[in-house]
């Protein structure tokens, strides 16, 4: 399909580097565009076999009309917009532009469950994964929870099974991804300086389903009024979870029971206090995870014994420590204020909240009247803490309970100084970890280190 193909592959990061090594694998000709001009083109060239290195060039500055003369395809990273220079341009001068998951689902083989929303898509994916896995599928987990798609393409097969966490940014540039069966969990506000609207935030969400038939599953949650109104309008089949309301059809919460009814299959996956995980949201990620499988053919039987032996993944309201009375929660994965007020809804202690980074142009009222009594000290930091700080002033909270701080480390401290038995510390930002960390994984390994150290 792209043997001799010539490929222009935008970014030479993580994302690129994967897409220049799956089309050097399918026989293309390529040439890896980025726009720093001091990249270092010999540690990218270090990712290559030397086979490899004989079709791939690495250009750096700006798109030319000679590379666009020469390109039959433009591959696209998640983290360069659809709007960017680039794109436009590559579309206008008439070259195909596809986004790395495109490309990938193009040219995999097997079934793709695939999960998207503004929350809960990692934590969802892990349970669906384990539960494939514990049902005998051959299992590939994909997406930004940490293996690109690109890099197990090659590995599939026709029984394989891809359950993948797909990003807004992804579904941008992925015309003809068509998941077996997918799900989109909520649509709050996040990425507007990205997608503009919300309006336009959730249409690309909604892309998702975009492909798939009347017979192809669709989970979506029913206590989201913008997924109860998609509902109305896709064409796939539609299978509602439910926190708050019994459904004739879909997975549902009755009595602290998580309850389902999918097509002749009904019964009860378990009690809530069964599972390992705290808070609602979590308990609607299990149930969106569980439709997708049951509705995909797996034994109910699996899907109890997998959830109720979850112990929740890395940086999502995850349990660090206890020391000295206070516990200690790492919710590095709130990255924006909706995650963080799931998070702050979990806590059944005082809480001392370190909050603060990169601005995505939030609204941080919501998260703030969220705070429920909870927040004993809230510690601030990044290039947010001002624009939070005055979010919570005119909320009514106290500015004596505001700490302002310089550093991660400097918050840190203070909370573990400030702590008294019976409080938790936790870390749930609200934003992006730009500006002071690599990514939001690299801030839970930070705080983690500090609290146990």
């Amino acid at each position: 399909m792209l043997q001799d193909q010539h490929v222009l592959v935008f970014g030479a990061g993580r994302s690129g580097l994967g897409a220049a090594k799956l089309l050097s694998d399918h026989q293309a000709v390529i040439t890896i565009l980025d726009a720093n001009q001091n990249l270092d083109t010999s540690k990218v060239l270090a990712h290559f076999t030397e086979e490899e290195k004989k079709k791939i060039r690495i250009a750096l500055g700006d798109l030319t009309k000679e590379l666009l003369d020469w390109a039959d395809l433009a591959i696209l990273s998640p983290g360069i917009a659809i709007d960017h220079d680039w794109v436009l341009t590559s579309e206008k001068h008439g070259l195909p532009v596809w986004g790395e998951v495109e490309l990938a689902s193009r040219l995999s083989h097997g079934d793709i469950l695939a999960i998207t929303g503004t929350n809960g898509k990692t934590t969802t994916t892990t349970i669906l994964g384990r539960i494939m896995e514990n049902a005998g599928k051959d299992t590939f987990v994909v997406g930004n929870i940490g293996t690109a798609f690109t890099e197990i393409v090659d590995q599939t097969h026709d029984d394989s099974v891809i359950v993948a966490e797909i990003s807004s940014f992804q579904l941008e540039s992925a015309p003809t991804f068509h998941p077996a069966v997918s799900a989109i969990l909520n649509i709050t506000p996040d990425h507007l300086n990205r997608h503009y609207t919300m309006e336009n935030y959730a249409s690309v969400k909604e892309r998702i389903a975009m492909n798939q038939t009347g017979s192809e599953p669709c989970v979506l949650n029913y206590e989201d009024e913008m997924l109860r109104a998609f509902g109305d309008e896709t064409g796939a089949k539609v299978l509602y979870f439910s926190s708050e309301h019994v459904l004739e059809e879909g997975i549902w919460l009755q009595d602290g029971v998580i309850t389902y009814r999918i097509g002749e299959k009904a019964g009860q996956i378990c009690h809530v206090k069964d599972l390992k995980i705290l808070g609602v949201h979590n308990y609607e990620n299990v149930m969106a995870a569980a439709a997708m499988a049951i509705a995909y053919g797996v034994d109910p039987a699996v899907v109890t014994e997998t959830v109720t032996a979850f112990e929740g993944v890395a940086h999502r309201i995850e349990f660090v420590c206890e020391r000295g009375g206070v516990v200690y929660y790492n919710d590095s994965k709130g990255t924006n204020p909706d995650a963080s007020i799931r998070a702050i809804r979990a806590m059944k202690w005082p809480t001392l909240l370190i909050g603060g980074g990169y601005d995505k142009g939030s609204d941080y009222k919501p998260w703030i009247e969220a705070f429920d009594g909870k927040v004993k000290e809230f510690v601030l930091i990044g290039a947010t803490r001002e624009a939070i700080r005055d979010d919570a002033l005119a909320c009514g909270f106290d500015p004596e309970k505001i700490v302002l701080l310089d550093t991660f480390e400097e918050a840190v401290a203070r909370c573990m100084a400030d702590a008294e038995p019976g409080d938790a510390v936790l870390l749930s930002p609200a934003c992006a970890s730009w500006g002071m960390f690599d990514d939001y994984e690299q801030r839970g390994d930070v705080f983690k280190e500090l609290v146990r150290g």
